[in-house]
């Protein structure tokens, strides 16, 4: 009698399930160690801060401008359009963001400069690919965005906010890095703030975004792909210059079955910290990536500069 479960064929697709299985049971268990440890971070305190991705409701103030700057090392970063796996550094990771009104805050951020050095390829191309050798280096694709802030906080309720905008298509995608595509998206944000202490800021501020990301498909006509956006991050304040961070930020693909290439589902989970020296705030952080498309492991750099009021906006 023939049995389909001793040939070679049925076997080896039988292991590629396991092991697919594992990898999701794994990677569920990554997600759930990470949310736990941002909640018991957050029993541990102004707009998105860095190191952080995830933002929260407060804006910038009435006529003043933030400035950041950062840094960021990545291991193992993958690129699906290109096939493209390597380590990559991020040179000038600049978010600024200018406060128009009390509730509403103009943001622009990208990144200056990528740097890849490639370590091998995953999969063919899906692009024709222009590199140097080993290596590539190409601009980011900048984003330009607006947050309002809908309602403040009060003791019981936490404040809410909106945020929308759209990347633009800044880096060339021969160069294995960027998708060179515009991409929109509005997210909820939501924050609370625990610990009130007489006469000081609150010890701990928490506050998530969820929202919905247009993604255009590179290579398919006609194609986007709308992703979930989130993040989920807490801010415990050690005492009035430090402060630790932590968060879990990416996006999750909606579709049933495969995501369009280059639009799949990422996510990673920070930990770190913020010094606060003068007027200037400093920060690092460890990155951890949780999905299949992520970094394996990185670090990040950067400071923060929140300038005086220094215009007075149009009424």
């Amino acid at each position: 009698m023939f049995l389909p479960t001793s040939t070679p064929s049925f076997t080896c697709h039988l292991q590629n399930i396991l092991f697919d299985a594992r990898i999701k049971i794994l990677n569920m268990k990554r997600l759930f160690v990470c949310l736990n440890l941002i909640f018991c971070l957050s029993g541990f305190t102004v707009a998105q801060q860095r190191p952080l991705l995830t933002d929260d409701v407060d804006t910038t103030p009435v006529g003043a401008i933030e400035i950041a700057a950062g840094i960021d090392f990545e291991q193992n970063a993958k690129f699906p359009l290109s096939g493209l796996r390597g380590d990559l550094t991020r040179v000038g990771d600049i978010r600024v963001k200018v406060g128009f009104a009390s509730n509403v805050e103009f943001q622009v951020e990208g990144v200056l400069q990528n740097f890849l050095a490639v370590n091998s390829a995953f999969a063919p191309p899906a692009i024709p690919l222009m590199l140097d050798g080993n290596s590539s280096n190409d601009a980011g694709d900048f984003t330009v965005s607006t947050k309002i802030k809908l309602r403040n906080e009060t003791r019981s309720l936490p404040a809410l906010g909106f945020k929308f905008g759209f990347e633009l298509p800044n880096s060339d995608q021969a160069r294995g890095i960027g998708t060179n595509q515009i991409n929109v998206f509005g997210k909820f944000l939501v924050q609370k703030r625990f610990g009130r202490r007489a006469g000081k800021t609150p010890r701990v501020n928490v506050f998530g975004n969820l929202g919905l990301a247009i993604l255009t498909a590179p290579i398919e006509r006609f194609t986007q792909n709308d992703v979930l956006i989130y993040g989920l991050a807490g801010i415990f304040s050690v005492n009035d210059r430090i402060n630790i961070v932590s968060e879990v930020n990416g996006r999750a693909n909606t579709r049933s079955g495969n995501a369009p290439l280059g639009t799949e589902s990422i996510s990673q989970f920070r930990i770190g910290a913020q010094i606060k020296a003068s007027n200037l705030r400093f920060d690092t952080a460890a990155i951890f990536g949780l999905t299949r498309f992520s970094p394996r492991t990185g670090v990040t750099f950067g400071l923060t500069y929140i300038s005086p009021s220094i215009f007075t906006p149009a009424k």
